[in-house]
């Protein structure tokens, strides 16, 4: 079985690759692919072994010698099978979607009547030539298995019981097919910025699994708050103050729009983000945390220091949705995991691709982990940093620290000033996560206890002052817009239902001609994306909702928060939840103590209006593939 699906998928990669050679020459790395797509088809065999190999202690002995083989034969043709059927739907599944089968090749079963007539009147050829090849070549592969069933010698009882403990390991390992800290994933194959090519890297039976994995997770959607009109849903987000004076032309885009920069200059300024992993305001004297952050709080008066500025949720994958891609929250999974936005997905990378910027993601860890090599190289990063790429004096569970990661970003940095195009580098820092690792001799221990949270603070702190510092002294500097944000707090804990004062993270803009500012009006990450561009100078279109604070920094603002099923819309001291069962509820804030009641009676109807609004919006313009940019050209401005 193992050999047969090896050798089936190996061949149909070879053949894919040949057939799409332009494109695959073109980004230099044919021999990689064939190398990683072995390990690809090594991990999903792997799966298929896993079945018969957990029947064996229950079925592989003598007395049952014919049960035994009837099993495992009938197990391994249609396994098999599965994978040369779906390896011969791929060339009609590229031709029509530019990758291998995924989500929509099981999605489109849901209206059978339709798809059965589009294959019989559209691709009639191909479907029967496909099923006849699946036939002909399924009952070679039976035969072929049925031989070497046949020939099968049973093992005694004591044999199999003491050797298959080592053969599950192996069939593990080879599932994991990693000794690294995290087991391998699709994301781990996305080895171009051609989404196209990386899909021949994995294989389709694979890609399809996947699919289904993933539309089994995306049940969780906005809709379990209620229904809302369409309609009502875009008037409402469309209403709020700061999108009130744009104009939203096409039907198809919802929430496009030109954004014309508060700030015009002759040639507009690079963009560095630092993404500061569980970095919330716990951690930060003058937000009301622990003295744990003494670079930062130097650091505040040079720029625009952001008081009252929110997470959206709790996870690494929710910042970066918000802060990257400007992507308001949803009960569902992060989109940096979901498989309908890995391509053709709205991101700042994607947008300033278009205007001619090098894009890049920095990391000191394996970028495959949370999908975000996947979702970054099909969404406009041009180029990924990691581990791989560094050579870091400290390595933690995590990956290189982020000392190391700073040097080599700033390294990166040197290189991209010195081609003389407009960048955007995004930069992930790691050392403040468990199990808080770090290099010794560089604080002093705020702990006594190395490796706990508040001495990695004070590490990653210690680390972000040197890059700061490092990076002023370079050109590029006076031409460079630089952002300090957390994904998110480190662990969410409290007995409040949303615990708001856990969502609190610190924001800073600074670097170019920035003057300092104090930020007081209430913020979320989603509003990042808007004033970057607007402080680069860049005239962009783009789908984000967020609020440009160039233009308006005093308006009362608001803050979404997604906490597992509840939704909070909150302005000011004011917040609407919305929850899953049960009708929405009023809470109120105190901002200065963080103090949350969520019983303070019952929200208007105005106020559950413009929560369910932006909670539903996201989810809409997900599953319609909304949240995107129209082709070059096509919308003029």
């Amino acid at each position: 079985m193992l050999i047969i699906g090896l050798a089936v998928l190996s061949l149909s990669r070879i053949g894919l690759m040949a057939w799409q050679w332009p494109r695959v020459v073109a980004e230099g790395i044919p021999v990689q692919m064939l190398l990683q797509g072995v390990r690809a088809d090594l991990i999903l065999l792997g799966y298929l072994l896993a079945i018969p190999l957990l029947l064996a202690p229950l079925l592989a002995y003598r007395p049952l010698a014919a049960l035994w083989r009837g099993v495992t034969l009938t197990w391994a043709t249609v396994a098999l099978v599965f994978v040369v059927f779906m390896e011969l739907s791929t060339p009609q599944f590229v031709m029509q979607y530019d990758v291998r089968p995924n989500r929509l090749f099981v999605e489109y079963l849901s209206d059978p009547v339709e798809v059965c007539a589009t294959l019989w009147n559209g691709f009639r050829t191909a479907v029967l030539l496909g099923m006849a090849g699946t036939v002909v070549l399924g009952v070679a592969i039976h035969r072929l298995l049925r031989a070497g069933a046949a020939g099968i010698t049973m093992w005694r009882a004591r044999k199999l019981l003491l050797t298959w403990p080592l053969i599950v390991l192996a069939v593990v390992m080879q599932i994991r097919s990693t000794t690294a800290h995290r087991p391998a994933n699709a994301a781990l194959f996305a080895l171009t910025s051609d989404a196209m090519v990386n899909s021949l890297i994995i294989n389709s039976p694979w890609s399809v699994l996947e699919g289904v994995a993933s539309m089994m997770e995306e049940k969780t959607s906005s809709e379990i708050y209620g229904d809302m009109d369409r309609g009502r849903v875009l008037a409402e987000v469309r209403s709020v103050p700061w999108l009130r004076g744009y104009q939203f032309k096409d039907p198809a885009l919802p929430t496009l729009h030109v954004q014309e920069p508060a700030i015009r200059r002759e040639r507009p300024l690079n963009l560095v983000i630092v993404l500061e992993e569980s970095l919330g305001a716990t951690f930060v004297a003058s937000l009301g945390g622990l003295p744990l952050t003494p670079e930062l709080e130097k650091l505040k008066g040079e720029g625009w220091w952001f008081e009252q500025l929110y997470a959206t949720g709790t996870r690494s994958v929710r910042g970066i949705e918000a802060v990257v891609a400007g992507y308001a929250p949803t009960p569902a999974r992060s989109v940096v995991k979901l498989s309908l936005s890995q391509t053709n997905f709205y991101t700042l990378a994607a947008g300033l691709g278009q205007q001619g910027y090098h894009t890049e993601f920095v990391y000191g860890g394996e970028a495959h982990f949370d999908n975000m090599r996947s979702f970054f190289t099909g969404n406009g990063f041009q180029k990924i940093v990691d581990r791989k790429q560094m050579k870091p004096k400290f390595t933690g569970s995590w990956g290189a620290s982020d000392e190391d990661l700073f040097d080599k970003s700033l390294e990166r940095l040197n290189v991209l000033h010195a081609q003389g195009k407009p960048f955007f580098s995004l930069i992930f820092t790691s050392s403040n996560h468990e199990p808080f690792e770090y290099p010794d001799g560089k604080i002093a221990r705020h702990d006594a206890d190395k490796q706990t949270v508040n001495n990695a603070v004070k590490y990653a702190d210690f680390a972000l002052g040197k890059f700061i510092a490092a990076a002023k002294r370079e050109d590029y500097w006076k031409d460079t817009v630089f952002l300090i944000v957390a994904d998110h707090d480190n662990r969410v804990y409290g007995n409040a239902l949303v615990p708001v004062k856990k969502f609190h993270i610190p924001g800073l803009i600074l670097g170019a001609d920035i003057t300092p500012k104090r930020i007081t009006t209430m913020a979320s990450q989603v509003d990042l994306g808007p004033t970057l561009l607007s402080l680069m100078g860049v005239a962009s279109e783009h789908p984000m909702i967020g609020r440009d604070l160039v233009r308006d920094s005093t308006s009362p603002g608001r803050a979404l928060l997604q906490f597992n099923n509840y939704f909070a819309y909150l302005e000011g001291s004011s917040a609407t939840i919305l929850r899953p069962s049960g009708s929405p509820l009023l809470g109120r804030y105190d901002t200065a103590t963080g103090a949350f009641d969520s019983d303070a009676g019952t929200p208007t109807k105005a106020q559950v209006d413009q929560a369910m609004a932006h909670v539903m919006l996201p989810s809409l313009m997900y599953r319609e593939g909304l949240y995107r940019l129209p082709p070059p050209g096509v919308l003029a401005r």
